[in-house]
């Protein structure tokens, strides 16, 4: 069993910081893709970061790609996602999802993945 747990969501005025954890417990996190979505009020699903938790490597989706940044601690089996100059539009439920590595690579895709948290909300004021 998977178990993914967000947290460090909040509310916050444009311009600021945040960051997004993701704990992972009950499977090979060390060989992993891991992925950040997030879902705004009557809008699609929308994944905007995935990182191999083995090698580091790293995508984004243009929608945050220089703003936001996502790594891992193995140690803590923990992923991050640090989020600067926040935009209200960036407001939205966050969610972590997990998915074992295979040959064919980590993507930003939604149903590649299986494995999801329960999300953490983060609101942007202007």
């Amino acid at each position: 069993q998977v178990q993914l747990v967000e947290s460090g969501g909040e509310s916050v005025q444009a311009g600021g910081s945040l960051r997004l954890s993701c704990a992972a417990s009950g499977y090979t996190y060390r060989s992993a893709c891991m992925a950040w979505f997030r879902q705004a009020p009557g809008k699609e699903r929308e994944g905007i970061a995935v990182i191999y938790t083995a090698s580091g490597s790293t995508g984004y989706t243009d929608s945050v790609k220089g703003r936001f940044t996502i790594s891992r601690d193995n140690a803590k089996n923990t992923v991050y996602l640090q989020m600067n100059s926040l935009k209200p539009e960036d407001t939205a439920m966050y969610y972590c999802a997990a998915e074992t590595w295979t040959p064919r690579g980590c993507t930003v895709r939604g149903l590649d993945y299986m494995n999801w948290g329960q999300g953490t909300q983060v609101t942007v004021s202007s």
